[in-house]
């Protein structure tokens, strides 16, 4: 019997993957979804090396497989590296998340020509360079999901955080005109635009401020890791093999589009 072409199909068994900043937030809980559906997974992190380990560890516990891998993505050879080295733990890599982030507040006016590169070079450069580094394994399955995580903020515009923004803001044209170079190798790329979720970043900036934004947010509350999570895996999964191109918003009916 052939099967229901309405079943919904999350299953990942059999595929790899990698996670930019999965050690924490958004990150991990992306890494335990994506491990719970039955992917290998690369947890990806900068500094937190003690939080990767707990994921991986999370993961190995539920009966998965996974990695914990160390880089700088703002260093030039490292998104290679951290890719060859999740390819020698789990295998070829066929879904991809671009996910590593960091918001600094600076006011575009005092704004030193470093942080405004490194914002570029981690939120980017580094999903370029990883995407480039993935593209040919997935070309040689004939299968792979790219997925690249943005914000609410580059439609909304954000106080003190335009180099943040702007580079997220890149992500769109770079995952637009990557979906049209790769779609016929079976790759497909896509974005989600996450909006306020229950992060470390979020509690860093909404004290004083939750009313505030409540209001702002149809649904009146703030997101969870894991339904960000939750559209990124859809977006990796065999269920959504005709979208590409795509950004979904994920933020409460904060930003419309």
């Amino acid at each position: 019997m052939n099967p229901d072409p309405y079943l919904i199909d999350l299953n990942l068994a059999g595929h790899a993957a990698v996670v930019t900043g999965g050690s924490r937030g958004i990150g991990r809980a992306t890494c335990l979804t994506l491990a719970a559906h039955g992917a290998a997974v690369g947890v990806h992190y900068s500094t937190s090396q003690a939080q990767a380990a707990e994921v991986v560890e999370e993961i190995r516990r539920g009966g998965g497989r996974a990695a914990a891998i160390q880089g700088d993505l703002r260093e030039a050879d490292a998104p290679g590296r951290v890719i060859a080295e999740a390819v020698a733990a789990l295998g070829p890599i066929d879904i991809l998340v671009n996910n590593a982030g960091k918001m600094t507040d600076v006011a575009v006016e005092v704004m030193p020509d470093e942080i405004w590169e490194a914002a570029l070079s981690l939120h980017l450069t580094a999903a370029f360079r990883c995407s480039r580094a993935v593209i040919p394994m997935m070309k040689m399955r004939r299968w792979g999901r790219i997925v690249n995580v943005s914000t609410q903020a580059l439609y909304t515009g954000s106080k003190n955080h335009a180099h943040y923004a702007a580079a997220k803001a890149g992500l769109l044209g770079f995952s637009f005109s990557l979906a049209k170079e790769v779609g016929e190798h079976g790759i497909t790329v896509n974005l989600v635009a996450p909006g306020r979720i229950r992060t470390g970043m979020l509690a860093e900036r909404s004290s004083g401020r939750e009313a505030e934004w409540m209001q702002q947010t149809p649904l009146r509350r703030f997101g969870e890791p894991g339904e960000i999570a939750s559209a990124i895996v859809f977006l990796a999964s065999p269920a959504a093999g005709y979208i590409t191109g795509a950004t979904l918003h994920v933020n409460g009916g904060l930003v419309m589009d």
